[in-house]
C-alpha cells in the first residue's frame, strides 16, 4: 500500500476524529482539520498533522490547502452539521448555515483541490454523505436536502473527473454511535408556540435518543465508518461510487428501493413523530 497525503475536514469528534486516527495509523500522511486546532490537538499523538480549517470561510479553506506543501492525494469531506425542525418553522438563516457547511463547504474544497489532482492525473475525493441522501426523515428535511444535494453533485463529479484519473466516492452511513444527534438537539430552539411546537420537540428527542432504543442495535461505530472510508482511499483499482455503512443503511435503503412511495411514507410515519393537525 502506497502512503497518501490526505486532507480531512471536520475532525473534532466522531467520524472525522476516528478517520484521521485510523488513516494515520495505517501509514498515511494525514492533515486533520477543524475550526479550532485546540479541539484536535490530541490527534498529533496518533501521528496526524493538524490545521485550522473552517469550511464556511473561503480564506480559511485556501490557507489550509496552501499550507500543505506536498500534493494532496485524497480529500475527505466530512464536516457536517444537522438541523432539526419542520420545514415551515426553521429560520432561513439557519437553513443557509447548514447548506454552507454541508454542501458549499464541500464543493469549495473540491474546487480548490481537484485542479491539482486533475493536472497530475491522479487523486481521490471521498465525501461523507448519509443514507438520508436517498430518503427523508420528517423534521430533518433541510439536513436531508443537503445530503440529497451531495448525491447529485458527486454523480456529476464522478463523470466529470473520471477522464482525468480522479476517483470520486460517497459514503452512506446509517445510524452512527456519535454525539451528532444529541448535538443537533442541543442546538435546537423552539422560537414560538406554533402548530409544530410539539412535533419539533419530539423530533429533537428522537435525534437525541435514537441510540438508546432498538435503532441503536442497527447503528455503526465511528470506527466502522473510518474503516469503510479507508477502503475507498486505499482500493488499488477504481473505488466504488457508494459505500454503505451500518445495518440501518442497508435496511432503510433497500426498503426505500422496494416499496412504492405511498407505502414507504406510511412506513416512515410509524418510525417518526407527526404534527398534530
Amino acid at each position: 500500500m502506497t502512503s497518501k497525503t490526505i486532507l480531512i475536514t471536520g475532525c473534532s469528534s466522531g467520524i472525522g476524529w476516528e478517520t484521521a486516527k485510523h488513516l494515520a495509523q495505517r501509514g498515511h500522511t494525514v492533515y486533520a482539520t477543524a475550526r479550532r486546532t485546540s479541539a484536535i490537538a490530541e490527534l498529533t499523538r496518533h501521528g496526524c498533522r493538524i490545521l485550522a480549517l473552517d469550511v464556511t470561510d473561503e480564506a480559511s479553506c485556501q490557507a489550509a490547502v496552501a499550507a500543505i506543501e506536498e500534493p494532496i492525494d485524497v480529500l475527505i469531506n466530512n464536516a457536517g452539521v444537522n438541523l432539526l425542525g419542520a420545514i415551515e418553522s426553521v429560520d432561513l438563516d439557519n437553513v443557509r448555515d447548514v447548506f454552507e457547511t454541508n454542501v458549499f463547504g464541500a464543493v469549495g474544497l473540491i474546487q480548490l483541490v481537484a485542479p491539482q489532482m486533475r493536472e497530475r492525473g491522479d487523486g481521490r475525493i471521498v465525501t461523507v454523505g448519509s443514507m438520508n441522501g436517498r430518503f427523508t426523515f420528517p423534521g430533518m428535511g433541510h439536513y436531508c436536502a443537503t445530503k440529497h444535494a451531495l448525491e447529485a453533485i458527486h454523480d456529476a463529479l464522478r463523470h466529470e473527473l473520471r477522464p482525468f484519473g480522479v476517483d470520486v466516492s460517497l459514503i452512506q452511513p446509517g445510524f452512527v454511535k456519535t454525539p451528532f444527534g444529541k448535538t443537533a438537539a442541543k442546538r435546537f430552539s423552539q422560537s414560538e408556540d406554533g402548530p409544530y411546537a410539539r412535533f419539533n420537540e419530539q423530533v429533537a428527542h428522537t435525534a437525541a435518543t435514537y441510540q438508546d432504543g432498538p435503532n441503536g442495535l442497527l447503528a455503526a461505530t465511528p470506527e466502522s465508518v473510518a474503516a469503510t472510508i479507508a477502503k475507498a482511499v486505499e482500493r488499488r483499482r477504481r473505488p466504488r461510487a457508494r459505500y454503505r455503512v451500518a445495518p440501518s443503511a442497508g435496511i432503510m435503503l433497500t426498503t426505500r428501493k422496494l416499496l412504492p412511495n405511498g407505502a414507504f411514507e406510511a412506513f416512515v410515519r410509524t418510525q417518526m413523530p407527526s404534527p398534530e393537525g
